[in-house]
């Protein structure tokens, strides 16, 4: 199984569910696109409909969705920045207490766009740890 062999470190820390939606979803897309890049895109699309990253992990999200700007607006031919994994559609309430999660120093002050950035900032940090980096 493909999607198995190509699961990332993250995906492999995080809920069944989150490797089941990848491996299933990147095995279609291979079939359609091949092996690559857009596979591996198509895949974490649609984890991160349902999931968000926390850290070194993926967690279920409150709810289903887009989690940015690129995931609302799709298509290849919209390229607009992905927030990493971050649900940055979530609320700043929720958004405060994922960067209470990490640590994040200064979140009181922030602004929502700035909890996004440091959160994906933390969890970048934290995946490197994990793998050793």
């Amino acid at each position: 199984m493909p999607g198995r062999e190509d699961l990332p470190s993250t995906l492999r820390r995080s809920p069944e569910k989150a490797q089941h939606t990848w491996e299933k979803t990147h095995d279609s897309a291979v079939e359609t696109y091949g092996e690559g890049e857009r596979s591996h895109r198509t895949a974490f699309a649609a984890v991160k409909h349902q999931f968000e990253k926390v850290g070194d992990h993926w967690e279920p999200k409150g709810r289903k969705g887009p989690s940015d700007q690129q995931a609302a607006g799709g298509g290849p031919e919209r390229r607009a920045p992905t927030a990493g994994g971050v649900d940055a559609n979530a609320t700043k309430d929720h958004l405060m207490s994922v960067a209470r999660k990490l640590d994040v120093p200064g979140r009181s002050s922030m602004t929502k766009p700035e909890l996004v950035t440091a959160i994906e900032k933390a969890n970048d940090r934290a995946t490197r740890k994990a793998r050793g980096d």
